[in-house]
């Protein structure tokens, strides 16, 4: 879910191709981009991929012919995981049990009804990301030589770090967080570039990937890193959802711009502010990650990949193969590239 409305006010992006990728190297919010599979691959009725024993396939089927393709690129991606969540993250944890459970109901009344765009668009709310579902994906991942980061907490986080130790070059994800967390760089639309229909509307809108820059952000709204997160926490985050009643995007900047900081709106008893907002501030600022973390890229090791996905889940080979040609020629291209640059 991340910051609400925080979007909103970001009006410095720079559209990206992905030529302007090649060579670099991304570090996904893993649950966000598995998530992004689960909800967005699916039948017409909003059924999921499954195989013949019932189990869901959307994640993997997103991993091997999407992933693949920034493989093919030479772009280099890692996924980073998350890790135990904040205390202070359990209502909003609640609050998406709460709107699945309510999104299943509605998804079950419009397939009664046969209204299967209805039906499609309450699937998409009713997915759920499980242990064995993220270990398929990492075994997947692995298979496919794509480094796996286990973050102790928040992945976006570790991401984070990760782009501002210089690590990986960008943070890539559909949230706004990476920017409160730190990330010099968030690259959106990652994963789900190309041709998507609007809900409920028969019109389509070419999604391209998408760069922010923090430093640009800053500039743009003048408040610097602090005074964003205190906006985010006025507007609500995944640690105080819903923020404070009132305050939106806008009034959130002209407070903070007005007043400074959240000490202030405090002091003079300008807003109620949520309860342990120095806590809330605190995890943004100087989050639990890993420090000792090294990537290390490998080539797909097709016959492992075919094994896992056409013998156990049921893929079909050629169409399989063809993105492992793919993801290797992008491989080969790639370190064929560096073994020159290092030569000259």
């Amino acid at each position: 879910m991340g910051v609400t409305g925080l979007g909103d006010l970001i009006t410095r992006r720079r559209e990206l191709s992905f030529e302007d990728l090649r060579r670099r190297k991304i570090a996904l919010d893993a649950f966000n981009t598995i998530y992004q599979f689960l909800s967005i691959i699916r039948q017409p009725d909003g059924t999921p991929l499954q195989d013949s024993t019932g189990r869901l396939t959307s994640h993997l089927s997103g991993i091997i012919y999407r992933v693949t393709r920034l493989l093919e690129q030479q772009i280099q991606v890692a996924f980073v995981f998350d890790g135990t969540p904040p205390e202070l993250k359990s209502d909003t944890i609640a609050e998406r049990i709460k709107v699945r459970e309510q999104a299943q109901v509605s998804y079950e009344e419009a397939l009664k009804e046969g209204d299967w765009e209805r039906a499609y668009s309450f699937a998409q709310r009713t997915s759920r990301l499980t242990h064995e579902l993220v270990e398929e994906s990492k075994i997947l991942l692995e298979l496919l030589g794509i480094p796996v980061v286990q973050a102790p907490s928040e992945g976006e986080a570790q991401a984070a770090w990760m782009a501002k130790q210089h690590i990986v070059d960008y943070c890539g994800s559909q949230d706004y967080d990476s920017l409160l967390f730190g990330a010099p760089y968030l690259v959106r639309n990652i994963t789900i570039s190309g041709r998507r229909k609007l809900p409920r509307r028969n019109k389509y809108v070419l999604v391209q990937p998408e760069l922010i820059e923090l430093e640009n952000v800053l500039e743009e709204l003048g408040v610097t890193r602090e005074q964003l997160i205190d906006m985010a926490i006025l507007i609500g985050t995944d640690y105080n959802p819903g923020g404070v009643k009132g305050i939106g995007p806008k009034k959130s900047l002209r407070l903070i711009k007005e007043h400074g900081s959240l000490e202030v709106l405090v002091e003079k008893e300008i807003v109620e502010i949520p309860d342990r907002w120095e806590n809330i501030r605190e995890l943004f600022l100087n989050p639990k990650v890993d420090m000792d973390v090294s990537l290390e890229f490998k080539p797909p090791n097709a016959e492992k990949v075919i094994e896992f996905l056409c013998e156990q889940h049921e893929f079909a080979i050629p169409r399989v193969q063809a993105a492992l040609d793919r993801a290797l020629k992008g491989w080969e291209e790639l370190h064929k590239q560096a073994s020159l640059d290092d030569f000259f």
